[in-house]
């Protein structure tokens, strides 16, 4: 796992981490969820505004969590980093929650809606019909203005040309398995398969639906946009950067979010890339097989404290609900993935549930501050109603 994880300047540089984040990143990034919370109000569609606001609903964690990634930014850059990451992944959880949705071709339509993520990371790009095999399209301009400001973000921060290609290969891996992993009209998952074992990047480690998993995970990229806020940011860097994140941590990523969706996957009929082992001490072994060379990875990098931190707080997110699990599946690998991350596992965990706590708090408050001005405003409404009333019968 690396020499860092067992060190005594282990927790201290998780304080700095969480307080450098809380204090400098959360509240940029909480701007940008309400502006985009906001837009999304505005979809003139019912139905594709209920998807958007399920997603900034059901969703939330992947924001902040995509932020993080600013944490570790320059200064100078953060804001920019802060933007970028966060407009893509409202755009992705956007576009996943509509890949759900009833299709006659499902790989089709994936393919034209998903390719939103490649046109926000290649600014010049031309647009396209990203609504093309969908009979819902009128979204107010919403996906358009989530690439415009991820592609204005990008090319605000000063390194965006060292990473431009590594980041156009991470979101194409993106876009190509979220258009495949939801199986085609017949419910098969023939093209995915193909795809991932015919992959130029299948790695010998990793069995395919591993790779393809790896495929799945936005991390590499936000890992690289955080990075490109460095002015001084080394190529070889940038490199090493990528082979550390994929497939490793992007693996791991998209396992263990599967293992966290296994039950809904379960009641909806719908196939998790958790179905592909042949039983949950197979799941258990590999995920924290690949917990453990992921944490070695990233120990190795420059400034490799910040990326193990993000990596055991990425983890922790999903294991604070998966220890709650009374699933076969998150009962074996839940104490297997803690053992591999090591020390900073049970803080991180203990951080994540504090702040699901408060969220939990503040979301109370703000609906119910909602609640009460929306009450207002429809009293004030009232009022200049009667009040016209009787100046119309004075």
């Amino acid at each position: 796992m690396g020499e860092w994880i067992g060190t005594d300047g282990a927790l201290p540089a998780l304080a700095g981490a969480a307080r450098s984040y809380w204090l400098g990143v959360f509240p940029d990034a909480c701007r940008e969820v309400r502006i985009w919370r906001a837009r999304a109000q505005e979809i003139p569609d019912p139905a594709l505004r209920r998807i958007a606001l399920q997603a900034h609903g059901e969703k939330r964690g992947n924001l902040e969590g995509a932020a993080a990634f600013a944490a570790f930014a320059e200064p100078a850059g953060r804001h920019a980093a802060v933007r970028a990451v966060v407009a893509y992944q409202t755009m992705f959880d956007y576009l996943d929650n509509l890949s759900e949705e009833p299709s006659e071709d499902p790989i089709a339509s994936g393919r034209r809606l998903n390719g939103a993520l490649l046109t926000a990371i290649a600014p010049g790009e031309p647009h396209h019909d990203y609504y093309a095999h969908r009979r819902r399209r009128e979204d107010g301009g919403y996906l358009h203005a989530l690439i415009a400001t991820c592609r204005t973000a990008l090319t605000a921060l000063p390194s965006f040309a060292t990473i431009a290609e590594l980041a156009r290969e991470a979101s194409e891996r993106v876009a190509t398995y979220q258009s495949l992993n939801h199986g085609d009209g017949n419910g098969r998952h023939d093209s995915f398969e193909r795809w991932a074992r015919d992959s130029d990047q299948v790695h010998a480690r990793l069995h395919w639906w591993e790779t393809g998993a790896a495929a799945g995970s936005t991390l590499d990229l936000f890992a690289l946009i955080a990075a490109a806020a460095d002015p001084a940011l080394d190529p070889s860097v940038a490199r090493m950067l990528g082979a550390a994140y994929f497939p490793w941590v992007g693996a791991l990523h998209s396992l263990l979010d599967s293992l966290a969706d296994r039950a809904e996957d379960l009641a909806t009929g719908r196939r998790g890339l958790i179905d592909y082992y042949d039983s949950p001490d197979e799941a258990a072994d590999r995920i924290a097989t690949i917990a453990t060379e992921a944490m070695s990875q990233v120990s190795e990098l420059p400034g490799g404290h910040r990326h193990t931190l993000i990596v055991a707080a990425m983890t922790s997110f999903y294991l604070c609900d998966l220890s709650m699990s009374s699933s076969p599946h998150a009962r074996l690998a839940t104490p297997a993935v803690l053992e591999a991350i090591g020390r900073l596992a049970r803080p991180t965990m203990l951080i994540l549930g504090a702040r699901r706590a408060t969220g939990r708090t503040t979301d109370r408050l703000v609906a119910y501050l909602s609640a009460r001005r929306a009450s207002h405003r429809a009293a004030q409404l009232d009022g200049h109603r009667i009040l016209e009333s009787v100046r119309h019968h004075s």
